[in-house]
């Protein structure tokens, strides 16, 4: 899962827009703008957040900018211990030729130390939307971990893993009954990632990739 191996892979199953959410960290988001260039995908820039709670949230930006300087504001808030690699693999940092600039020594799947409304805020005030990832999965889901989805949240949008899950989950949580759905592939590996069939028509005239990006998160926003 390097920045260019992750664009490739996105030609290869077809897709036009791409987010990277690392966990905790936007680091590797420069790298993957070039390389997601240079193959035609509108790169978007984001993060996996992993709140207080221990909850996963996703958290995507209109620009790269705004995106690093959120990085910058989040890394003094990840649970101070140390990576082991020989446990959890390497956490390099790289350019869009997958060459290793630099390894992270914080372990980045902890958590931080925000509450899920103190991200909320925190990720708007960056101009970026959030919402809570996978709720559909057992570990680290809203659901899973809260039992529901608070409504003082405000959440207007949810992310499923799994498509098949989605009525069960409209049928049996009011927060999700009328909430926009999104479907992503939440990959860890190469493998994961999801060919095209989960899509949104967005407007893109004129034509820019920021135009695109913007169109994304305004359809998406919960703020």
């Amino acid at each position: 899962m390097t920045p260019a191996n992750i664009a490739g892979m996105g030609v290869i199953n077809g897709l036009q827009i791409m987010a990277l959410t690392d966990h905790n960290t936007a680091g590797n988001c420069p790298a993957f703008f070039k390389a997601c260039r240079r193959h035609g995908i509108i790169p978007i820039a984001g993060m996996e957040l992993t709140t207080a709670e221990d909850i996963h949230m996703v958290c995507l930006f209109p620009e790269l900018d705004a995106a690093m300087s959120f990085d910058a504001e989040v890394k003094g808030h990840i649970m101070n211990i140390k990576n082991r690699p020989d446990i959890f693999g390497h956490q390099y940092y790289m350019d869009e030729e997958d060459k290793v600039l630099g390894e992270e020594e914080t372990l980045l799947i902890s958590a931080t130390d925000y509450n899920v409304e103190t991200a909320i805020a925190l990720v708007h005030s960056y101009g970026g939307v959030c919402y809570p990832a996978h709720i559909d999965r057992t570990s680290n889901g809203m659901v899973a971990t809260l039992g529901d989805i608070p409504p003082e949240y405000g959440f207007t949008v949810v992310e499923f893993n799994d498509s098949a899950n989605i009525e069960e989950y409209r049928q049996k949580y009011a927060a999700v009954k009328d909430a926009k759905v999104l479907c992503s592939s939440d990959a860890h590996y190469l493998w994961d990632i999801n060919e095209a069939k989960n899509f949104i028509d967005i407007d893109d005239e004129p034509y820019s990739s920021s135009l695109v990006r913007n169109n994304l998160l305004k359809l998406i926003s919960n703020k």
